[in-house]
Parts: structure tokens; sequence; C-alpha cells
């Protein structure tokens, strides 16, 4: 595809390894001065991808190609030179009960030199302009970027992109995951209600068809990122008997579609916000629906699977950065005349955490690499989404016990890691639902005789 008309073809391995020496050793900050003139672009196809083994369950480690490495390389700087900066301001803003983000002119200088450096669609397919890289760099890069409590990613938030990628039809596509790949727009997706969060099929937001228009009336909260967002994907009911079971649709909703109605915003934990929404007599065309009517919950499914694994990724980020500041803490620290490292007790948290970030990362690395070859992971994500938050919850824990008052204090980041991994077990459903989908699945491997 010719990069002039919006494909990204990458450039040759001797022009990228020039381009990347610019970025190192000798710049101290990532510039726009440092980039190559135009886009850079990222071709990383299955052929230069690590090998991920082809038995069936295999656990494996993923190996990267030298211009995959390259484009982690250039990750590295952005988050160490672009993002760490930001986060003590980020901190004291939310120590004075401000909201968790960005200064708009920090925002706007991001998303420019993410632009530039081609750091956005970096899983979209090619024909919308990404750069269809696959699973395991993209949880690599995943990794990287959550090193930071900096509220920035990468354009687009890959959950919604993959969603509309298996339900979006060729005009949805045009609309709207094209422009979102490319940074454009922003999304979110509204499925919990007062009364239904872990369990869809109790939804009552309903859609009743009305010639070629659906009139949807109904209720949603806790939904993230909804002031921003150019346009949410809605999940209703169409069909209460069916309910969960081919009742359930998804439309896509513009911000300024009448009748769509941000009620409040809600403060949670973290500096963050959620929203409570309210339709009232929304009226939308069929051109709106997403993939089929009734066919909602499989996609919503495989959202929520993407966004799971995510959550594996950003825990292993935040529970290796508390590791590494206890550490650092602890051999620093004298207590009764001689290193705070030295108690058994302190060794044994050490040990303990990590043993299971590294039991997290196989379960991680296992996940996508199963993602890789086409796999069902729902049963996988959910494992994942246990043991990774509880596995992050705990080794923080006990990083803030390993600094004592300071540990209790707003001025160290672990404050925000603490509270952002425990809603990490609410959000994309509980732990407890987690547990029970595992246990239903494992039962019926093993039926009775």
């Amino acid at each position: 595809m010719d990069p002039g008309n919006g494909g990204r073809r990458n450039q040759a391995s001797s022009d990228l390894r020039a381009w990347l020496a610019l970025l190192r050793p000798n710049s101290k900050h990532l510039t726009k001065g440092h980039a190559l003139a135009g886009t850079v672009t990222w071709e990383l196809r299955s052929s230069q991808s690590a090998d991920l083994g082809s038995r069936h369950g295999e656990i494996v480690t993923t190996g990267f190609s030298d211009e995959e490495q390259m484009l982690l390389d250039l990750v590295d700087r952005f988050v160490e030179e672009q993002l760490m900066p930001l986060e003590a301001g980020v901190i004291a803003r939310v120590s004075t009960g401000e909201p968790m983000s960005l200064l708009p002119d920090d925002e706007d200088r991001l998303m420019a030199l993410c632009k530039e450096l081609g750091l956005f669609g970096l899983d979209a397919p090619e024909e919308v302009g990404g750069a269809a890289l696959s699973a395991p760099v993209m949880m690599a890069i995943h990794e990287r970027v959550n090193r930071t409590l900096v509220p920035f990613r990468f354009p687009p938030d890959s959950p919604n992109l993959h969603m509309l990628m298996v339900a979006g039809n060729a005009d949805q596509k045009r609309r709207y995951m094209e422009p979102y790949a490319k940074g454009e727009m922003r999304s979110n997706i509204a499925i919990s209600e007062p009364q239904a969060g872990a369990d869809p099929g109790a939804m009552r937001t309903r859609a009743v068809r009305d010639g070629d228009e659906w009139v949807i009336n109904g209720r949603k909260i806790w939904i993230s990122g909804a002031a921003d967002a150019d346009f949410i994907i809605l999940m209703v009911i169409t069909d209460p008997d069916l309910g969960a079971r081919g009742g359930i649709t998804a439309f896509i909703v513009e911000k300024d579609t009448p009748g769509y109605i941000i009620e409040r915003a809600i403060p949670m934990l973290g500096g963050t916000r959620t929203y409570e929404l309210v339709f009232e007599d929304m009226r939308l065309p069929d051109s709106q629906v997403l993939g089929q009517v009734g066919d909602g919950y499989g996609p919503m499914q495989h959202r929520l699977t993407s966004r799971r694994l995510e959550i594996g990724g950003t825990c292993i980020a935040f529970a290796e950065r508390a590791l590494k500041m206890m550490c650092e803490h602890v051999q620093d620290r004298i207590v009764f005349g001689e290193p705070l490292a030295s108690k058994q007790a302190i060794q044994w948290w050490i040990a303990d955490s990590e043993i299971a970030i590294h039991a997290t990362r196989l379960m991680v690395d296992d996940a996508v690499a199963k993602v890789q070859r086409g796999e069902d992971i729902r049963n996988e994500a959910s494992m994942i989404k246990v043991f990774a938050t509880e596995m992050a919850g705990d080794v923080i824990d006990k990083a803030m016990q390993s600094f004592g008052a300071m540990g209790m204090t707003q001025e160290l980041p672990l404050f925000l890691m603490s509270q952002r991994i425990r809603m990490s077990r609410i959000y994309e459903g509980p732990t407890e639902a987690h547990r029970m989908v595992v246990a239903r699945r494992t039962l019926a491997k093993h039926p009775s005789k």
C-alpha cells in the first residue's frame, strides 16, 4: 500500500537502524528534530516475529526480531524521557483532589510526537493505516507504557479497536475505525447499568425498532472516558426474552446524538472519573448497529477478553516497579543498626514477590502466544484477571509496608498504583465472577463418572 494513501510500509532496515541511532545514546531527549522527515512507519510481519512455539498449550518465552526490538527501544525512550518527567505533576494534582489527567499542552505535544514517530495504530490493520503488530509486541509495548502512572497511551485504545475490527462493516470502519486508529477520534464502551454489572443479561437499556430507526431508552453507569469520547459503543437489549443469548445488540453512538446525556461524573479511586449516562428516546438509524442485531454479546466478550489480558500486563508493570522500589529502599534503610534488607521477613517479601511476578508473566506470555495462534483465551483471560490483580495488589502492599510511614503518603507513586490495582479487581468483571466462570469451565472439563 502506498504510504501516501495511508499505508505504513516498512522502511529499509538500514534506514530504520540509522534513524534509531539518532535517539541513542547521544541524544538526551526525544524531540521532533530527531525524527526522520514524515511519519516513521513499521511493518513487523509474522515472519519477523518471535517464534511462539507450535505445541498447543505450550508456555513459551517470546523473543523479538531486530526491527521489533528497535521499536521497543523507541518506546522505552518515549516512556523514560517523555512520560516519566510528567508523573510528579500528575501525582501532585491527584493528591490535591484534581482528576488524574495531563495538562492540555502536554497531551497535545505527546500526541503530535506519537504521530511523528509512528506510535499510533500499532495493532490496527494496514487497510486503515495501521501497523498490524503482533500480540507479543503489543503486550511488550503495553507493559512499557504502564511503567508510569502518566495517563497517556499510544492511540487508539486496543480493546475497542478490536471490537470494531471483528464487528464493524466497511462503512463503519471507514467512518469510525480509521480515524480512531489514527488517534483522530476517541471512544469508550457502555455496558454496566445500576442493576447490571457483572451480569450483562440483566441489562434494561432497551432499543425498540421504529421503522428504519431504533429508539433507545435507559441508563448506563461506571463508564470511563465518556466526557472525551467522540463516539461510544453502546450495549443494549433488543430482545428481552433472549437476553445475553441472542438479545444483546451493540450500537455506535456519536457524542452529539439527541437524547444522549452525560448525567454526571463519579469520582473514583486513583483520581479517575467514571460517568453515568442517560438515553432518552434516542433515535439511531440501522447504519449505527455494530455487527448483527442480537449478536452483540460475542464481540463484547472479545473486547473484554482483550482488556483483561492488558490488565495482566499492567499488573506486571506495576508490580515490577513496586518491587524495584522496595529492593532499593530496604538496602539503604538502616533499622536497629542493620539494613532492612537483612531481615528475613523482608527477604521473604522480596522472594515471594519475584516468584509471583514470574508466574504471572508466564501466564500472560502463554495467553499472548495463544492469541497469536488464533486460539480462544477467555478462560486464560479470566485466570489472569484474578491472579494478576491479586498478585500486584500484594506486591504493592509489601512495598508500601517496607517504606513505613512514607509508604502511606501521597508523595510516592505507590498509593496511586495501589488504588489503580484495587479498581482492576472490579473493572472488566469482578474477581468473584471470574472465579465462578473458571470453576464452571473446569467442572465441565472433568465431569463426574
